[in-house]
């Protein structure tokens, strides 16, 4: 059986009480910690930079999950892989060279991730697979936390995973996006080994929803 990975997303937390939620998450059993990455750009939202992710890193021990959602990303890879990165990822919609690009990260010592915006075809990465660590499919529209999941980015996953099989590649499916009790199971038996979740994790006590979550797909 595959390896199944929980990444809770700090952007649902409490971002002044980081530390305290990311504590609970570490008592929780969550395997990795995702930090969405926003430029107000590429995205219509904010959220945190370099500087932040540098004092997380430096507050915990589980690896730390960077999905940059933002545009020109080459600009600002080397930065957030000294700010301690270990999963990096970027959106295909956003690198020019995406090759070159997951080449830098993974030169780094850095795992290589590339995104896809639930409207982005598989076809547009599949040259890259075998120099990815990764594929992020976003089951919601990237920007928010909360926002309901698409049901129709399933098929994607499923098609992925057959992809990835196929040509015996070593490429991981991360799935982000509306990921609840009621859909983890069926994205990890769609293919996925690494699920973001955000809002489902912190609508309770963390330690609670990740076991409940936990439950959900191993049942």
């Amino acid at each position: 059986m595959r390896n199944i990975k929980l990444s809770p997303s700090i952007l649902s937390g409490d971002f002044t009480n980081l530390e305290r939620d990311i504590r609970r998450l570490e008592e929780a059993g969550a395997e990795l910690l995702h930090i969405d990455v926003m430029d107000g750009h590429f995205v219509p939202n904010i959220t945190i930079g370099q500087p932040v992710v540098k004092a997380i890193k430096k507050k915990t021990k589980l690896p730390l999950d960077v999905h940059l959602m933002i545009s020109n990303p080459d600009k600002y890879l080397q930065e957030f892989i000294d700010a301690g990165a270990d999963y990096l990822s970027v959106h295909q919609e956003t690198c020019k060279h995406l090759q070159r690009t997951l080449s830098f990260i993974s030169k780094n010592k850095v795992k290589a991730g590339v995104a896809l915006n639930p409207a982005t075809p598989l076809d547009t990465i599949e040259y890259v697979l075998a120099d990815t660590d990764f594929v992020l499919i976003m089951t919601v529209n990237p920007g928010f936390g909360g926002q309901v999941f698409i049901q129709s980015v399933l098929p994607k996953i499923s098609q992925l995973d057959e992809i990835i099989k196929k040509h015996k590649y070593n490429t991981q499916i991360e799935v982000d996006g509306g990921i609840n009790k009621d859909n983890i199971g069926e994205v990890v038996k769609r293919g996925a080994s690494i699920i973001v979740a955000g809002a489902a994790v912190f609508q309770g006590d963390p330690k609670e929803t990740i076991k409940i979550l936990k439950r959900s797909f191993e049942a």
